[in-house]
């Protein structure tokens, strides 16, 4: 996923980092050293908003359950947060909007000198001098603006819904990363076990071949064969746990913890029995969509607005001024009360508001084809996703049966081997072969349960509170609550608003219908488990055979 918005955060190179994990309350002052070598203090904080359970928890560095991780990460995760913080700030458009229906008022005052020279006669000049002070207020109260304000107002509704669904999108993208890099580990860390496990076996045969080596029972080649997958097995045991320093560094920077002794991860429930369903989930809960929704009503409104300017602008406006009878003095002193009601009407603008409407239409016919284009990408991941956990979870079957056979061939092979009816590359072929068929089991496990979440994720379920029971949900509504009257002045506000959005009307309140050619096709899933008969059990003939030992190559 995506997001993005999203929003990545670069570090300055050559800095060290020490990552606190302590709650809000207060934890001693770690300093970590800056590019210029002075101290720079770490304060741990979370918002406020965070429940005081998740604060506890953060105290623990490490991290041994999926669901933990997710808690941490949904709580603290910078990003995340981040974006909460951008949605707050986005809430404020509405109003910021709504104030513009309230009074203005400007005070002004200026102590000023004026010297002026006038000639009366010629060669006889006026040369009066001296200063003076003004004080003005000026009242303005906007009355009607035939749906200029009115567009403001659903124009900032739709950039709130547009800025919702974008933390969604980041929630999500988090959570993926989350139980990619926790699944990540377990899976890198079994790797390293398979490799730590061939080598030791590999080790074993290279001891035993020495062995065997000493008493002529091999040759020196096939002692340089053992010796040469030695080698490589070590080389291969420390490629893996580079991979699994990466995936624990990747662990820290999703979930803000340390990696302890993770257990296996609870099965994700799909909530979907076929592919249609979850190209129906989709198609009514997919941020991307529901985003592209709300990006296509802000440009409808902003065609409203734009509409609008050609109507008249009504309110009315006072000024009083208090200041001296002439410029060169403060001792003579005048008041200039002024009411008015004035009317606005534009008459003759070369085009401009005709020219402005068509650009706002054409932004919003672009913004309405890309509701189409967000509905084949939803699509496209949907379909992608259902196919690589079909066939990631089709395979693991096989891959069971299969290591099950490596690993009984590979012990055959090794008596065999002793007996003299294998040769040494045989068995050395069969135990890279178990090797490789059990890492992929491993990374097939690790790529089921990824793909579980990445169709969860295109359908739009991939959220905290619905992979965890019982974990507090962060309200989107609580903030828009706090601030939405923050611009009013009672009853005025309402009578206004009301008024304006009468005369424009709620552009912004239907979803407008998909307009693509191919938006009714939907791709078929193109996996198709397959039916494979059961394998006859392997038994011992009756009469072992007789196997003519080896004393040389």
């Amino acid at each position: 996923m995506m997001v993005n918005r999203g929003k990545a955060l670069g570090v300055c190179a050559g800095l060290t980092i020490l990552a606190l994990m302590g709650s809000a309350s207060g934890v001693a002052l770690a300093q970590v050293p800056t590019a210029a070598g002075m101290p720079q203090p770490l304060e741990p904080q979370l918002p406020r908003e965070t429940p005081e359970g998740t604060l506890a928890a953060n105290a623990t560095p490490t991290l041994t359950t999926l669901e933990a991780a997710i808690a941490r990460a949904y709580w603290s995760n910078p990003t995340l947060v981040a974006e909460r913080s951008t949605l707050k700030s986005v809430d404020t458009l509405y109003p910021l909007a709504r104030a513009n229906y309230g009074p203005q008022v400007t005070l002004q005052g200026s102590h000023q000198f004026t010297r002026t020279r006038s000639e009366i006669f010629p060669g006889l000049f006026n040369r009066p001098e001296g200063f003076s002070s003004t004080a003005q207020i000026i009242f303005s109260q906007p009355v009607l603006s035939f749906g200029r304000r009115a567009s403001q107002e659903q124009n900032a509704l739709a950039q709130i819904a547009l800025e919702r669904e974008q933390l969604r999108l980041v929630e999500a993208s988090t959570m993926f990363d989350v139980i990619s890099a926790y699944v990540g580990v377990i899976r890198d860390r079994n790797i390293v076990e398979l490799a730590r496990q061939n080598l030791a076996l590999l080790e074993r045969q290279y001891s035993d071949g020495r062995a065997r080596f000493a008493v002529r029972d091999i040759t020196s080649s096939d002692l340089q064969q053992v010796q040469t997958r030695v080698e490589f097995g070590r080389a291969q045991l420390l490629n893996a746990q580079g991979q699994l320093g990466a995936s624990q560094a990747l662990f820290l920077q999703a979930t803000g913890g340390l990696p302890g002794e993770l257990s296996a991860p609870p099965q994700i429930a799909l909530g979907v029995g076929s592919l249609e369903a979850a190209y129906g989930i989709a198609e009514n809960g997919s941020p991307i969509i529901r985003g592209a929704q709300s990006r296509e009503k802000a440009s409808r409104a902003a065609v409203a607005a734009a509409k609008a300017e050609r109507n008249p602008n009504v309110s009315l406006e006072s000024s009083g001024t208090y200041g001296p009878t002439n410029l060169y003095q403060n001792q003579l002193r005048t008041t200039d009360l002024r009411s008015s009601v004035v009317v606005t009407m534009p008459l003759i603008d070369s085009g401009v508001r005709r020219l402005s409407i068509e650009r706002a239409r054409q932004q919003n016919d672009a913004d309405w084809r890309l509701v189409d284009a967000a509905l084949r990408e939803t699509r496209q991941s949907v379909a992608q996703a259902w196919d690589a956990h079909r066939a990631a979870l089709a395979s693991l079957e096989h891959l069971r049966a299969a290591s099950a056979a490596a690993q009984a061939a590979y012990d055959g092979a090794v008596i065999q081997e002793k007996a003299g009816d294998r040769t040494t590359l045989d068995v050395l072929d069969l135990a890279r072969d178990l090797l490789n068929i059990r890492t992929s089991y491993a990374t097939a496990e690790a790529s089921e349960y990824i793909a579980r979440a990445q169709l969860l994720s295109a359908m739009g379920n991939l959220e905290a509170p619905k992979l965890i029971t019982g974990l507090p949900a962060y309200d989107t509504n609580a903030n828009f609550d706090r601030v939405k009257r923050r611009g009013d002045v009672p009853l005025l506000t309402p009578l206004l608003s009301g008024a304006d959005n009468l005369v424009s009307g709620n552009v912004i309140r239907d979803e407008r219908p998909i307009r693509d050619p191919s938006g009714a096709l939907r791709v078929d899933t193109a996996v198709v488990p397959l039916e494979v008969p059961p394998a006859p059990p392997v038994t011992e003939p009756a009469t072992p055979a007789i196997v003519k030992p080896r004393t040389g190559r």
